[in-house]
């Protein structure tokens, strides 16, 4: 075996500190991050919901607040900032510190659809966020007024081709995802439904309840009310299912219509990039866990909100298809960004 002189044994001692030295320095970062997730939070987080307050994302993001306080022993603060399809908000929380003290609930509009409605978005959702996961999927459903000769997707189709270009439907805002949903099914059917933007989806509801207009989608909590006194009429669920709270409505699908034609929105959960890989995986769990509580899933389901999987994989995956997905859409109904 050769033996090691002094001088060798020394430069060779030389190299294994300093291999030593570069691996210790290498691992330094990682031994760290159980430590940063053990100590958060140490202070309020502040979760902001680019929508007015009052309704029901808003009463969502709240009571999902409200459990994370319980649950960090710090308080969760909401802070609302509205407007321009969710991108002020979403675009806030971009420019906050990657800590995990700047908490975003935002939409499938604000993540999926803002890059073709904006020509200078303030955020990319493909690099911007480090995603957490999609809390809650909501469908539309497409209603018509309540006088208007049909009952069902099935017979709309031929009284909108009979009347081209006669109908109107509302939304609540271009490049909302109401707008998107019904570009959708008069490029599917060859109809001619022309588009009437509202500021707000209350307003346009109420201009199909007022016969301003013919048809609109809108989440189901907020028209329901309206058909159950008959002013409006369920014609069909841009969902995989039935809702519970619309037993009788028919889903797209069992009309005859494509699965996803009537894309549904979701509200999941996102952090500046590069906020520390354990604080995303600790809200990850602590949301996950809210989220399957049955008190909180039958509040949800009555808000006409479905309680989804919180996974960040699958919101990333989401993100990624839906920006190429709503681009084309856009490309085909002739939205020019702004």
């Amino acid at each position: 075996m050769p033996q090691i002189r002094p001088r060798e044994a020394s430069a060779f001692g030389r190299c294994s500190y300093a291999a030593a030295r570069l691996l210790l320095t290498a691992l330094a970062p990682l031994a760290a991050l159980p430590v940063v997730a053990q100590s958060y939070p140490d202070k309020a987080i502040r979760m902001v919901v680019p929508f007015p307050p009052g309704g029901g994302v808003d009463a969502t993001a709240r009571m999902i607040g409200k459990r994370l306080s319980d649950a960090f022993g710090q308080p969760v603060l909401i802070d609302n900032r509205p407007g321009a399809n969710g991108s002020i908000g979403a675009g806030a929380v971009t420019k906050a510190p990657a800590d995990g003290y700047t908490l975003l609930f935002a939409d499938r509009g604000a993540f999926g659809v803002n890059p073709s409605l904006y020509k200078k978005l303030a955020y990319d959702p493909l690099k911007d966020f480090a995603y957490i996961g999609i809390a809650t999927w909501s469908p539309y459903v497409l209603v018509a007024a309540g006088s208007l000769p049909v009952k069902d997707l099935a017979q709309m189709v031929p009284y909108a081709k009979q009347n081209a270009c006669k109908l109107n439907y509302a939304s609540f805002g271009i490049g909302s995802m109401a707008q998107m949903g019904m570009e959708s099914l008069n490029a599917h059917y060859g109809t001619c439904i022309s588009h009437v933007p509202y500021k707000g989806g209350g307003p346009a509801v109420m201009a199909t309840v007022g016969g301003e207009v013919q048809f609109t989608l809108s989440t189901i909590a907020a028209v329901l009310p309206h058909i159950k006194d008959g002013r409006l009429k369920a014609l069909a669920v841009g969902a995989p299912n039935r809702s519970p709270l619309l037993p009788q409505t028919p889903t797209v699908a069992e009309s005859g219509g494509q699965p996803d034609l009537l894309p549904q929105t979701y509200f999941g959960f996102a952090l500046p990039a590069n906020t520390p890989a354990p604080i995303v995986a600790r809200l990850g769990e602590e949301i996950r866990r809210i989220v399957g509580i049955a008190e909180v899933r039958d509040s949800l389901m009555k808000g006409g909100f479905e309680p989804a999987d919180v996974s960040a994989e699958s919101m990333a995956r989401t993100v990624k298809e839906d920006v190429a997905r709503f681009a084309r859409l856009a490309q085909t109904i002739g939205i020019q960004p702004e």
